[in-house]
């Protein structure tokens, strides 16, 4: 940690009230910048390039995390092809261009696992996010989000833009997304066991057939390695960040069943998607660059994942009980 590389800074945090963003913003004021800022969006909105050139006249950031982003799981994917491209395309592309414009010191340009071509060899190398398309479901999403990288080079090649790419694998922990429309797997997973025990449920459905394999990366030690890469990171090539664990979805599942309580039957609905077949990541380029490695033991992680959507989801219930 370099507390002094923040001072006198005023940093920009797009995205800062979700999911990943709310733990970089709170990460990021224990390192004291002269100011810490997540504008919220309603206030602007980062499709639109005048919203954004208002922010950064009003804000005067000397750095901005770019995190931003319209996510979702498989079936948000397939169901938004064309959203999710647009929107994710646009935000970044308008922020870079005008964060260029008012001279801002350094640009974190946060990708995805995505971005990686269907059938990359495990495991992931930066170098093979070039060699072939990424899986269809997620395709729009992962290219659009690529489309940063591209720009960020381009932009340090022609402008000497001080811009980096990181590229996360999925994220958990407490405060991630649990919307059935919406969520990744581990959420998805852990409300599916949750619902199952609380209606008296026997068993389960899960989407695939449960051999594709993920990598998970908890939450908090992904804004430690963004902090850690703005403080230290000055390169055009873009960096992995992941736990290099790797398992398979059936394995995840008999997991979360085990630490959420539910004994019932996991069936398998074969109909729906798998997603890639493989995903995990070499990260020792981050290790190199910035010493970062994960520190939170999977199942560690999950419990408090588990933990916080059991704290949060149970004042809930007794209220539509009570109600």
């Amino acid at each position: 940690m370099r507390i002094s590389y923040w001072t006198g800074k005023r940093v920009l945090v797009t995205g800062g009230g979700g999911f990943l963003g709310s733990h970089v913003v709170s990460k990021l004021r224990d390192r004291y910048p002269l100011e810490a800022i997540a504008p919220r969006r309603e206030d602007f909105d980062l499709r639109e390039p005048e919203d954004i050139r208002t922010l950064l006249s009003a804000t005067q950031p000397h750095v901005i995390i770019h995190l931003a982003a319209r996510v979702g799981g498989i079936g948000a994917n397939r169901e938004n092809p064309g959203s999710f491209f647009y929107d994710n395309l646009v935000m970044g592309v308008h922020l870079m261009e005008e964060a260029r414009r008012k001279e801002v010191d350094k640009f974190v340009a946060v990708g995805t696992v995505c971005s990686y071509p269907k059938h990359t060899p495990v495991p992931f190398r930066e170098a093979n996010v070039w060699d072939g398309y990424p899986e269809e479901t997620n395709a729009p999403y992962g290219l659009a989000k690529k489309m940063q990288l591209v720009q960020a080079q381009a932009y340090r090649r022609q402008y000497d833009f001080n811009a980096i790419y990181l590229m996360p694998v999925n994220l958990y922990g407490p405060g991630d997304n649990f919307d059935p429309s919406s969520s990744h797997v581990i959420p998805a997973l852990i409300k599916k066991c949750m619902d199952a025990i609380e209606e008296g449920e026997c068993r389960i459905v899960v989407w695939g057939t449960g051999q594709a394999s993920r990598e998970f990366l908890y939450v908090e030690d992904c804004a430690e390695a963004l902090l850690a890469a703005a403080e230290s990171y000055n390169k055009p090539e873009p960096l992995n960040l992941g736990s290099g664990r790797e398992m398979t979805i059936r394995e995840l599942a008999q997991v979360i069943a085990q630490e959420t309580g539910f004994d019932g039957e996991i069936v398998w609905d074969t109909s729906k998607p798998d997603g890639q077949p493989r995903r995990c990541l070499d990260t020792s380029q981050a290790k190199r660059e910035f010493g970062f490695e994960a520190q939170t033991d999977f199942r560690e992680g999950l419990r408090r994942t588990i933990d916080w959507y059991r704290c949060i989801h149970r004042p809930a219930m007794q209220q539509a009980t009570a109600g």
